[in-house]
């Protein structure tokens, strides 16, 4: 197990230092911002969404490795798959953020690489840091011009 956790962290150690899809579209047709305000962390996501998909998605910012991590691993998640879908992971994200309980082994694979926050969960702190990108996907999803808040 001690292995695993190794190489989560080092998953995460990676998309932080090394964020993929990282910058704006500028012919973006949906946006939206994203401030933990205790943390620190901004995150302003940009996509493209065309006949119900996600055909690009883009995020920048500044924050944590978590944060960081999280923002980046979501953008190689969603791209490519429908709006329903994009909002689904969502949900089984934030479901193993903010569950309590032990995990299920099928939501761990639904959830792919971004299984590697499963060890984030522990700390309250860090969870706000790793959903704050998936919030303000869901934000850009709405058309919601309100920036989108941890507290």
């Amino acid at each position: 197990m001690s292995d695993l956790r190794d190489l989560y962290q080092e998953v995460i150690l990676d998309h932080g230092r090394s964020p993929r899809n990282f910058g704006v579209l500028e012919n973006a047709t949906c946006e939206a911002h994203g401030d933990n305000p205790l943390c620190g962390d901004k995150v302003h996501v940009t996509l493209i969404l065309e006949d119900g998909v996600v055909r690009d998605v883009r995020f920048e910012g500044s924050g944590c490795a978590v944060s960081m991590a999280s923002a980046s691993l979501m953008t190689e998640a969603v791209k490519g798959k429908t709006e329903a879908e994009a909002r689904a992971l969502f949900e089984d994200f934030h479901d193993l953020m903010t569950s309590g309980g032990e995990v299920d082994l099928d939501e761990l694979e639904r959830l792919d690489k971004l299984a590697v926050f499963e060890g984030v969960r522990g700390f309250p702190m860090r969870v706000k840091c790793a959903t704050l990108g998936w919030h303000t996907l869901n934000a850009a999803l709405d058309n919601d011009a309100q920036p989108v808040t941890t507290e």
